[in-house]
């Protein structure tokens, strides 16, 4: 068994050839994919029928390949950066959100529940990262000390730049969402339609929540025909029946408007309800839903129409007519419901008819209380009209961080507040820009007490020169982003205070705190197989040799390496890492909850040199599931080979650097 752990990423294509092969073992001879059988188990039989419809562009299949390819990058923490390091849950990363997305996928693979993304607009000044096919890692290495570079619309590839940007990306949010987890992503109309297409592809159309339309502005003197005041969130679900429906809070508007009647007696006394028509002209006819209901007078009363029941006061029901009204509820039901104090008479001449077909005096309504319709919520609607994009600019003032064309605090909490079932969840936003979704996150929790977590990814693209955020002294994105974040943090302290919850017993300290990670090369030296040329072969090949008996780069910490071990072995980021002595020597105890295995997942990591079977059989009594150890760290041949066996019996699992 291969013990070694190497410095690449999770092997997306080897982990879904593992998932087909558990379903759909007859798919495969020979290690190979039947996809023709695959397909026909599945229904879907080969037809030769090439005139299909697809959505297809120039770069589309390398796209796939990308997303899947193996990283060789890492993040390491960066603690002076950071706010409240050890003890926060909440994760700021700078780097190419591509290859950050490969490193997340092992430790947060079905974990995420919500993800919010703004990405550039495709408006022709937007830049579109190019990503490089052969050498992700370099390609990031000279962006990010290079001015980037736009998309204008006279490049032949235009829209193909982009969604080769896009697509890649959507793959592998996808695999991070949880089964119940949502997507929003905002665009405008340059894109929208291509991206809806990408989605469709990426989460399935059936998956589709919708588009929401969204005033960014009102008026303004742009544009050849139409001035731009809307853009665009298109809202897909990872699986849409896992997901239950969308609700908002009632607005005080709305309670102002309806709820304007207030129970004078019983159990519900002093609360607010609305009063709704039992009758509404728009129901069709049913035969057990027309019949007379006795007033407070005695008399009795019906919807309009012709047919009538004979009159008394059991309610006898008829088959009604096309033309005839009909109540909302049958018979049962209204009995059921008045028994409960959930029916209201009032005297409203001219909607009714009484027994003689006459106009009657009295209208029936149903009682919608207010409490409970506040803990159902409503269904949202389509259209965005609060929170214009002039919000943000006078929130980004009032922390005093100098950045153009980012969303409304109020907008993401909106969003993430209609998902529901959040409070305890994590909050993904990979084009981070200056950093909306993470205040909103915070600001949430001081809200409603939550637990939720955010991990925010920006590249660190370059400040204008000219720019006001360059002359304030951000060199890039990046830099802003984590500054509004602590200033952010710092004034909802000041408001709020640094304590979320109802009661005293419940109340907890608000996490306003982030660790920072910087996307980099691998911490573990890498075999470099490019060929050798020139004079003097055999020495540089004796070089390279030597080069490779440390694993670990000499420029890196040993907390470099603690967390591309943890990420790797599918450990959270957020997790903390403890520092315990064994033998005199520092050891990195991790602990970690895993749903499906019983206590906790204990992660030890020994990096120090000389190690020893004692040091070995100390650690061991701490009984982790798994032990880190650099291989070059062994006193020697032996200690190493006494540490197998020492742990092979105590059924720890030796893994080496």
């Amino acid at each position: 068994m291969n013990n070694k752990l190497d410095g690449l990423s999770m092997d997306l294509e080897n982990s879904n050839m593992e998932k087909l092969k558990t379903v759909f073992p007859e798919c495969f001879s020979e290690g190979k994919l039947d996809i023709d059988k695959l397909l026909s188990l599945c229904g879907e039989y080969i037809d030769n029928d090439f005139e299909k419809y697809k959505f297809e562009w120039k770069g589309k299949s390398e796209c796939l390949h990308l997303a899947q390819k193996r990283s060789t990058g890492t993040l390491r923490p960066c603690r002076e950066e950071s706010v409240n390091f050890d003890n926060t849950n909440n994760v700021y990363i700078e780097g190419d959100n591509l290859e950050v997305l490969k490193l997340l996928q092992t430790a947060y693979y079905n974990k995420v529940k919500m993800i919010y993304i703004d990405p550039p607009y495709n408006t022709g000044n937007d830049f579109v990262y190019e990503d490089d096919f052969a050498d992700p890692m370099a390609r990031y290495k000279e962006i990010t000390e290079q001015t980037t570079k736009s998309n204008p619309e006279t490049m032949g590839r235009f829209h193909t730049n982009w969604l080769n940007m896009m697509y890649p990306r959507l793959r592998l949010a996808a695999n991070l969402l949880r089964d119940d987890g949502v997507i929003f992503i905002s665009i405008d109309d340059n894109e929208v339609f291509n991206l809806k297409k990408v989605c469709d592809e990426v989460f399935g159309e059936e998956n589709c929540c919708g588009i929401v339309s969204r005033l960014m502005k009102s008026g303004g003197a742009k544009g050849r025909f139409f001035s731009p005041n809307i853009e665009y969130i298109l809202v897909y679900a990872k699986n849409m029946t896992k997901i239950g429906c969308f609700r908002e809070s009632i607005s005080d508007e709305i309670i102002k408007k309806l709820y304007t009647s207030v129970e004078e007696c019983g159990e519900r006394k002093g609360e607010k309800y609305r009063p709704f028509g039992l009758y509404q002209s728009s129901l069709d006819a049913r035969p057990n839903q027309r019949y007379y209901i006795e007033c407070p007078d005695g008399t009795l009363v019906i919807p309009p129409g012709e047919t009538m029941p004979a009159i008394h006061k059991d309610g006898e029901m008829v088959i009604p007519k096309k033309t005839d009204g009909c109540w909302r509820w049958s018979r049962e039901r209204y009995i059921e419901e008045k028994l409960k104090g959930n029916i209201a008479y009032k005297k409203s001449k001219g909607v009714l008819l009484n027994s003689d077909g006459q106009p009657a005096e009295w209208n029936i309504y149903t009682k919608i209380w207010l409490n409970d319709r506040q803990e159902e919520g409503m269904v949202p609607v389509d259209l965005i009209t609060k929170w214009e994009n002039r919000q943000s600019k006078k929130e980004l003032q009032q922390l005093g961080i100098p950045f153009e064309f980012a969303k409304p605090v109020d907008l993401i909490n909106y969003l993430i507040s209609i998902v529901g079932n959040t409070k305890d969840s994590i909050i993904l936003d990979f084009f981070s820009g200056s950093a909306t979704t993470a205040h909103a996150v915070m600001q949430l929790n001081a809200e409603d007490g939550g637990n939720r977590r955010f991990i925010c990814v920006q590249l660190p693209e370059l400040c204008d020169e000219k720019s006001e955020a360059y002359k304030a002294g951000y060199k890039n994105i990046c830099e802003i982003g984590k500054e509004r974040i602590r200033r952010a943090g710092k004034k909802i302290i000041e408001e709020k205070g640094d304590q979320i919850g109802i009661d005293d017993e419940e109340k907890k300290p608000l996490d306003i705190g982030f660790k920072v990670f910087k996307l980099d090369t691998s911490n573990l030296r890498i075999w470099d197989n490019t060929p050798i040329t020139g004079d003097n072969q055999i020495e540089m090949f004796t070089e390279r040799m030597n080069s490779m008996i440390d694993s670990i780069k000499d420029d890196r910490t040993d907390m470099d390496v603690v967390y591309e071990v943890m990420l790797k072995m599918g450990v959270p980021l957020d997790v903390p890492v403890q520092y315990i002595g064994v033998n005199e020597k520092v050891v990195y105890k991790v602990v970690y909850k895993v749903v499906h295995i019983v206590g906790d997942f204990l992660l030890m990591i020994a990096l120090f040199d000389n190690i020893t079977a004692e040091d070995i059989e100390a650690i061991a009594e701490y009984a982790p599931a798994k032990i880190i150890c650099a291989e070059h760290g062994f006193a020697d041949d032996s200690a190493l080979s006494n540490a197998h066996y020492i742990l092979k019996d105590r059924q720890i699992e030796l893994k080496l650097i």
